[in-house]
């Protein structure tokens, strides 16, 4: 049997053709131009599941859609600015295909579960790294979506770490990577951002109010400041250590709270590797409860399908309600 695919972002909408299995069959992409209404978005999404379906017996099409999804209707996006539109409704109208619509950490989550770097196991959460973090549940092979169907699907943004910021009176500012690669910390004004190189919003210094790590209270850490580190930067690592350690904290957390079988990181700041996972996994497992006397621990890894697990879970997902 053949599932459609397709992971709605604020650049492009991605879709594809997968079989039962998580596998890609053939992709295509097109902007998403953004802004615009959600009907044109949808219909831009519309054509090009039926591009990718012709002459296919496709038995759905699932979509990951960022914000808070409920029912098949897009209760709010902030990424899309889209505010209660039936999704699901529109595009089953405008395809003829059965529709499935998820949040799309959600989904990307469990692409992972059932196609990457989970797969095989009966239980995982998976956490993104970048600009915020996000997570997904999923436990024997379905996601965790709570009472709201949003559960864990959420991004813990830059808007809400300006506001506590601003609330205790603090600077919030970016590493970037100055000369000879040391670290400067960067205030970015509203034009001050670009994508960086691994596909998150990164600070342009030319852009940026400027100060010295030491003259801020609060520094959020993408991957420069892993870079930095690496080049003996002490200010720099002094930043990674703290990230690490908070993220520890939250990591265990989500082990004391699910005892998944595997937690998986994914975004920008994952790929970092086993320099992010080697002291990320030493500062859990005294925080994980029952740690010395349990048989079976939970396995803390990379994930592996990259952009690919948003279109291959919004698959998986139609898969599992046609089921």
């Amino acid at each position: 049997m053949l599932y459609l695919g397709v992971d709605l972002g604020g650049t492009n909408i991605k879709a594809a053709l997968v079989n039962s299995e998580g596998e890609i069959l053939c992709e295509a992409s097109v902007p998403t131009n953004l802004p615009r209404p959600a009907e044109a978005v949808c219909d831009d999404i519309a054509t090009l599941c039926l591009q990718l379906a012709e002459g296919k017996d496709v038995a759905g099409v699932g979509i990951g859609c960022p914000g808070t999804v409920d029912g098949g209707t897009v209760l709010y996006s902030n990424n899309l600015d889209w505010h209660d539109f039936a999704m699901e409704e529109y595009l089953a109208q405008k395809t003829g295909l059965p529709i499935v619509v998820g949040n799309d950490a959600n989904v990307a989550a469990l692409g992972e579960a059932l196609a990457g770097c989970a797969k095989g196991a009966q239980s995982t959460v998976v956490v993104t790294l970048g600009t915020g973090v996000g997570a997904g549940v999923v436990l024997d092979g379905k996601l965790l979506t709570g009472y709201t169907g949003a559960a864990f699907g959420g991004e813990a943004g830059l808007a809400g770490f300006a506001a506590e910021a601003a609330r205790r009176g603090k600077v919030l500012a970016y590493p970037v990577c100055g000369e000879n690669c040391s670290l400067t910390a960067a205030v970015p004004g509203p034009d001050g951002w670009e994508v960086g190189a691994y596909g998150i919003p990164t600070p342009i210094p030319e852009r940026a109010q400027l100060l010295p790590p030491e003259a801020l209270d609060l520094v959020l850490v993408p991957c420069t400041a892993f870079d930095a580190a690496a080049q003996g930067d002490a200010a720099a690592q002094q930043v990674v250590d703290t990230y690490i350690h908070y993220l520890a904290v939250g990591i265990a957390n989500l082990i004391n709270i699910f005892f998944p079988e595997v937690i998986g990181l994914s975004g920008g700041v994952a790929n970092q590797g086993e320099n992010l996972l080697k002291p990320l996994r030493a500062a859990v497992e005294p925080m994980v409860f029952g740690h010395d006397f349990a048989q079976k621990h939970t396995r803390i890894t990379a994930c592996t399908l990259g952009y690919r697990a948003g279109v291959i879970g919004a698959a998986l997902l139609a898969k599992s309600r046609m089921e």
